[in-house]
């Protein structure tokens, strides 16, 4: 890291993910695909100020807590930058839903941490901006993977595979629609109950976490050749070994189908799952429009189209 000026106000900008394939095995060090979002945006700003420092999100206001996701990273961030722990403000604000698996929690911490490094006049390397976010990720998650932390601040998709990021080649003339089903999930909760379907049923388990891994795979390559029905069948098959590992959730299931009714060409959860949000693959932008406003009739809280042009 190296300093390069001192800022009346510190400003850090991230935004969400939506995993295509491969979540929960990528914890097993099995590769994943996340798309950044772009249109959901989180920003936040750090000053100056007497006294305590302040943490405002906009789900609470108060002191640092080192117990809090968020606040362990201002304390940690602060430390690495050589600030005392007091006498800054840090607001963060954005249009990212929480607990839907899309991020959240990284793509904030990702925003604080340049916020607070920008207001000390400090330049953060990967390496370093990446170990700051996971240990926010570690109150938050336990074992995060790392995905989140790489994926909020990414402008491209990545492959994630045990640390590792590759940008994988895009050619795709497709369009995915990430949807709300409302109900909250847990990744934390979702990642311990696929563990612990994995210990008791060792056997099943390996077979599952592999057959995510082959789908992955394959799916990264129909990517690369703009095969839209195979992707499609990967994203549905991906689905059902979901659900056998315990990621599911009936509000899940009922936009999947939904999105199916409406053309979609496949439709999985996205994220950790047990709530939380889908991504369902149209054909085109056309189909869509369609899907989008088929799952709000049913009452999606919202949808994103994430279309090749994104990443341009």
């Amino acid at each position: 890291m190296t300093t390069e000026h001192t800022a009346a106000t510190g400003r850090g900008f991230a935004h969400a993910k939506a995993i295509l394939l491969g979540e929960h095995a990528v914890v097993y060090g099995s590769p994943a695909v996340a798309l950044p979002i772009p249109s959901l945006r989180v920003e936040a700003t750090a000053r100056r100020i007497d006294g305590a420092s302040v943490l405002d999100t906009e789900i609470s206001l108060g002191p640092l807590d080192a117990s809090d996701p968020l606040g362990t990273t201002v304390l940690e961030t602060l430390a690495h930058v050589g600030a005392a722990p007091a006498g800054v403000e840090v607001v963060v604000r954005g249009t990212l839903p929480i607990g839907r698996g899309l991020g959240s929690s990284a793509a904030a911490a990702n925003a604080i941490v340049d916020a607070v490094a920008d207001l000390h006049g400090v330049a953060l390397d990967d390496a370093d901006r990446f170990e700051l976010v996971q240990r926010g990720e570690r109150v938050a998650h336990g074992t995060p993977s790392g995905l989140d932390a790489r994926a909020t601040s990414a402008s491209t998709p990545i492959l994630f595979t045990a640390g590792r990021v590759e940008h994988p080649p895009i050619r795709f003339g497709g369009s995915f629609v990430v949807a709300d089903t409302g109900a909250r999930g847990s990744t934390r909760k979702a990642v311990a109950d696929v563990r612990t379907f994995v210990e008791l049923h060792p056997e099943r388990g390996r077979a599952l976490l592999a057959e995510l891994e082959r789908g992955t795979v394959e799916g990264v390559a129909d990517l690369a050749a703009d095969r839209r029905d195979d992707l499609g069948t990967r994203m549905n098959a991906a689905q059902v070994v979901l659900d056998e590992l315990g990621a599911g959730h009936p509000a899940i299931t009922a936009l999947i189908a939904v999105a199916a009714a409406n053309g979609a060409l496949g439709a999985k959860l996205t994220g950790g799952g047990q709530g939380g949000c889908i991504i369902t693959l149209a054909a085109d932008p056309a189909s869509a429009r369609r899907i989008s406003q088929a799952l709000l009739e049913a009452g999606a809280l919202g949808t994103w189209t994430i279309d090749a042009e994104d990443y341009a």
